[in-house]
């Protein structure tokens, strides 16, 4: 017994050795100079330029950043709302299309067309289409008889232009999933609840959101952990514009690192990420168990 275990756990080690070299190599060894870099300050666009070890000096830098702690609350912001919305409008959504009718199909199949395409696109087309000049949503306003508005151009329609694009995005992602563990739910409880004559609201709050809770917090983390890394969409359309109204952490570490030439701050602040989101990680995967000991 004991020859088969070691040989299965041989086996299993062996056809796992590929991932774990190649992610070794892509992501550990990266992560590890990273780590190194940020105890030194370096600066790219100097010629021979030779790290100079400054030990905790960029870490103690990150405290007194006054630009960082604003890219913190916009990116803390922009995820809150956004996730949030999304989380509201695709369980709603999911309830609606959670059927296996044709029509269900083909709107699932609708939704899925902003979640293909790429981040670049999308910033692309909305920043078109958010022009306050040649823009077609102030041309359709003006029907209306509202005037223009300035939605990539003032601070705070700015934000609110960002966070209405990640919705619109990322929406039928989280209604496809949603979808999925609606219907993996158990329908005998709640034929039962219907025979004793509750009513669908109290089946939603007692029964199906309780149950749904697991997949809810898969959900939030994959999302709270996407909406912190967010650059893409927002790098085209606004590039942290106006000012800081829109300067997202991923952001102002790309613009230390690639613009200002600054390595090692840049380092330090990519660890720090890195460390914040690995502890929002672990915490969401324990509330996750907590609330799957709840349902079994």
């Amino acid at each position: 017994m004991n020859k088969y275990r070691n040989s299965d756990k041989l086996a299993t080690w062996l056809f796992l050795a590929p991932t774990l070299i190649y992610l070794g190599i892509t992501a550990l060894l990266p992560l590890l100079y990273s780590l190194y870099l940020s105890f030194f300050r370096m600066k790219l666009n100097l010629p021979n330029q030779v790290p100079r070890f400054i030990g905790l000096d960029n870490y103690a830098r990150i405290l007194s950043d006054k630009l960082l702690h604003t890219s913190t609350w916009n990116t803390l912001l922009f995820t809150v709302v956004s996730v949030s919305l999304e989380v509201v409008l695709g369980m709603m959504v999911a309830m609606v299309i959670c059927s296996n009718k044709r029509w269900a199909r083909n709107v699932t199949s609708i939704l899925m067309i902003p979640m293909v395409m790429a981040p670049v696109a999308v910033g692309t087309l909305w920043r078109m289409m958010f022009d306050s000049t040649t823009g077609i949503i102030n041309y359709l306003l003006s029907f209306v008889g509202i005037p223009g508005i300035n939605w990539l151009s003032d601070p705070t329609m700015a934000m609110v232009s960002v966070i209405f694009v990640n919705v619109w995005q990322l929406t039928p992602w989280v209604t496809i999933i949603c979808a999925a563990g609606l219907k993996a739910l158990p329908g005998d409880c709640m034929q039962a609840a219907l025979v004793d004559g509750a009513t669908p609201g109290y089946i939603f709050r007692k029964i199906v959101l309780p149950l749904m809770k697991p997949v809810l917090v898969i959900v939030l983390m994959i999302r709270f952990i996407d909406g912190f890394k967010v650059f893409d969409t927002v790098y085209v359309m606004t590039n942290g514009g106006p000012g800081t109204a829109t300067e997202m952490l991923p952001n102002y570490i790309y613009k230390q690192g690639l613009r200002f030439f600054d390595a090692g701050y840049a380092a330090s602040l990519a660890i720090v990420f890195v460390l914040l989101m690995s502890v929002l990680s672990m915490g969401f995967l324990k509330w996750r168990k907590s609330e799957e000991e709840k349902v079994w």
